[in-house]
């Protein structure tokens, strides 16, 4: 257990410094834009591709993996986007911010970093496969179910056109793409460029859990919503629990990618839903409560899901 702790400590660590410095600095919410733009098309972006880059072409096509994660994931959001509409009878934009609360974890700015410390190199190809498949879903169904719900006022072919934008430019997605490309060429950088990309790979997951604390900071919560009594186990448990379970029945993986998806869903809200919240004008005050509040809760649920693993109590396929 004391391996454990000193692994998530360091890493939960740097979000708790974020949020300290924010607190006593007392910057705006703006001083924070060039270091997540670093984050986001530099540092994130240079850690993906050296990772995918180095990968056998093989593994990165593993198209049985990413269906099941993806069933996984989106069995979910499905449970409580019906929970948000017949429960709470929310608004169809309503329920699906819901649904993304509990199906959208924080696998950019966390999962990287923490499954590659738990894990080490092997768990590279798995997290950009979910990273990648996810991503490219959420993407999609959140203008798409906004639309539906008239919270879009574009024509459809805008918004679907606007949708496809955002994935083929994401700069997670082009740097992925530029490893399987990479890959598939047997591409090696040159030594400086190497050096160059190591560098900045290296300052990812600090950054962007330092930018973390920041935002937690600056978004304080002002209630407590009722939908986080079903919403936080369902991200924070159950998504786990159903990704471990599908794996298993979707087929004999290597047990470092079942844990390494594990530990990808069992990752707090992202902040990407505070900000589809924002953009869309729904559901903002409560997507920053479920953010604040899974991620303090998930420093105990992932340090436990570490232990389950790393003492051998999870097997590495449920159904063997």
């Amino acid at each position: 257990m004391a391996d454990i702790i000193g692994l998530v400590l360091p890493f939960f660590g740097m979000i708790f410094l974020g949020y300290v410095v924010a607190k006593i600095t007392r910057q705006p919410v703006e001083a924070l834009g060039w270091l997540n733009t670093f984050i986001i098309y530099i540092a994130l972006p240079a850690l993906f591709f050296k990772l995918v880059a180095k990968t056998p072409i093989e593994q990165l096509t593993r198209v049985d993996f990413i269906l099941a994660d993806i069933g996984a994931t989106y069995s979910v959001f499905a449970l409580i986007f019906a929970a948000g509409l017949w429960l709470r009878r929310a608004s169809i934009g309503e329920a699906t911010m819901q649904g993304l609360a509990a199906a959208y974890g924080n696998i950019g700015y966390m999962g990287p970093g923490l499954a590659l410390l738990a894990f080490g190199e092997p768990a590279a190809v798995p997290v950009a496969l979910v990273f990648c498949f996810e991503n490219m879903l959420h993407f999609t169904v959140a203008p798409a179910l906004m639309a539906l719900g008239g919270g879009e006022k574009q024509p459809p072919l805008c918004i679907a056109a606007g949708v496809l934008w955002k994935i083929v430019t994401h700069p997670f997605i082009v740097a992925t793409a530029a490893g399987f490309a990479a890959a598939f060429a047997g591409f090696e950088p040159p030594l400086a460029l190497q050096r160059l990309i190591d560098y900045l790979a290296q300052a990812a997951a600090p950054c962007a859990l330092f930018a973390m604390g920041v935002t937690l900071a600056l978004r304080p919560m002002k209630r407590v919503p009722v939908e986080i009594g079903y919403i936080v186990p369902a991200k924070l448990l159950l998504l786990p629990a159903v990704m471990y379970l599908v794996l298993g029945l979707a087929g004999n993986f290597d047990p470092v990618w079942v844990f390494t998806a594990m530990l990808l869903a069992a990752l707090p809200t992202a902040t990407n839903v505070f900000v589809i919240g924002q953009q869309y004008g729904v559901w903002q005050e409560r997507a920053s409560a479920t953010i604040l509040i899974t991620t303090v809760l998930s420093v105990a649920t992932v340090t436990i899901l570490l232990y389950l693993i790393k003492s051998g109590a999870l097997a590495g396929d449920p159904f063997p």
